[in-house]
């Protein structure tokens, strides 16, 4: 239980500095530094677009020097680019610390991936990242909160204290990671160094969860233009949708995440999400007709989240192998900065140009992808299959409660009471023989 506290309080003070970032960035550099609208949508752009390139690599770092110290490591690197914000007073300096931001998040969020697969067994992981993403949901309200009272004041000073408070929180985050156990580093596999890159079944698997993914701007960008644009809602019901959103995540994500056992039961809540934010789309286009009509659309689109979000985390950790999580990790949430990129270009111009039809047209989108999902993990674990059973995977020194086949079993806890789990490389961790009650 320890060990699922520490991640979790590392997680509530990162998001914290997350959502207080959010909230006064765009505001701050074109308010305090002077750029315009244009500057700081490509520099951002080009910030991910670097991060989602360097990705891979470092979560490559993360298997082979260990997910703790590298995690460590770029949670640093994250406060030093926040801070570099402070500093930057043109477009090129701005883009260069964008890219270095998007660069150690990118990182960070895959070295944590790995040292969560690396501390707790495989049948726990979606339930923790359940319990992960509830916690990042409550700190993002939390530190949008206090971004809050810094626009409420709008000055230089205001500004400068909260992206300190934003470096701070990351730099809180690296001292808790360093209270993990020690992790020790996956043997180097034989093939070659960044297998995932030829890996096409996990990356049609990839693929189709960075089209699912392409809800993410739906609440922040499309649905706020639609409202202006073609209803006669108030303003501030963009406010309650985004409460609906952030509220539904944290009572509920864990309560969801515990209905998927394996990858049938995630390949199926997956096509249901689909099939929710389907639903969730017709209901956005009515909503010319009464302004309630985007209460129920966000409800809907909230519970299809949840459930692409338990069924995608459980198919990323399953189908990557264990000694290579890291750059599995980090190559899997490439969706996240594909659809922060594509996302608002593309879903714009499909909504507000098509206007009903193309509410329809983005709901097929999803519904598509998400009965695509099953197939695609059905080729993905007959490849897997197929592959270990060429190369057998060595034993080396780890000491097993069992057999243990990686990927090619479903998530069976293989250790017996008591007994320490050695199948993720940690060292002196004994893993609690409870369920994860969500506390």
């Amino acid at each position: 239980m320890r060990t699922r506290r520490i991640l979790a309080h590392a997680q509530l003070v990162s998001s914290i500095g997350d959502g207080v970032y959010l909230v006064t960035s765009a505001f701050y550099f074109a308010g305090i530094v002077g750029l315009s609208a244009t500057e700081i949508g490509l520099g951002l752009t080009m910030g991910w677009a670097v991060g989602s390139v360097a990705g891979v690599p470092l979560g490559h770092l993360a298997d082979r020097r260990g997910p703790r110290g590298v995690a460590v490591l770029l949670a640093v690197a994250t406060a030093v680019a926040v801070s570099g914000f402070l500093f930057a007073r043109s477009f090129a300096a701005f883009a260069l610390v964008a890219c270095l931001y998007g660069t150690a998040q990118t990182g960070l969020s895959a070295a944590r991936q790995a040292l969560l697969a690396a501390l707790i067994p495989p049948a726990e992981r979606t339930r923790v990242r359940a319990v992960l993403q509830a916690t990042l949901n409550g700190g993002l309200a939390a530190g949008a909160a206090l971004g809050g009272l810094a626009l409420a004041v709008g000055t230089r000073e205001g500004y400068l204290a909260v992206f300190v408070l934003d470096a701070l929180t990351f730099l809180s985050a690296a001292a808790l990671l360093l209270r993990l156990p020690a992790v020790r580093p996956a043997p180097a596999p034989a093939g070659p160094r960044l297998a995932v890159l030829r890996d096409r079944p996990y990356a049609l698997v990839t693929l189709i969860n960075a089209v699912m993914l392409f809800y993410m701007p739906l609440l922040s960008v499309v649905v706020p233009l639609w409202v202006a644009a073609r209803t006669d809602a108030p303003t501030w019901v963009v406010s309650v949708l985004l409460l609906v959103n952030t509220g539904g995540v944290v009572l509920f994500q864990v309560r969801v995440a515990r209905r998927v056992k394996g990858l049938r039961d995630a390949s199926a809540a997956v096509r249901q999400a689909g099939l929710l934010l389907l639903l969730a789309c017709a209901v956005f286009a009515l909503s010319p007709y009464g302004w309630w009509f985007l209460l129920v659309a966000a409800a809907l689109q909230v519970a299809g989240e949840m459930l692409l979000a338990s069924g995608s985390w459980e198919i990323g950790f399953t189908l990557a192998p264990d000694d290579r999580q890291g750059q599995y990790q980090a190559f899997f949430g490439t969706g996240v900065a594909v659809a922060r990129m594509l996302g608002p270009v593309v879903l714009t111009a499909l909504v507000l140009g098509g206007g009903t039809l193309g509410w329809l047209v983005v709901g097929a989108m999803f519904v598509t992808a998400g009965a695509a999902m099953a197939p695609a993990v059905r080729w993905a674990r007959l490849t897997s299959v197929s592959r270990e059973a060429a190369q057998p995977e060595a034993v080396g020194d780890h000491e097993h409660a069992g057999e243990r086949h990686g990927r090619a079993r479903d998530h069976r806890v293989e250790q017996a009471q008591g007994r320490e789990w050695q199948g993720g490389h940690v060292v002196g961790e004994r893993p609690e023989q409870v369920a994860l009650d969500g506390r």
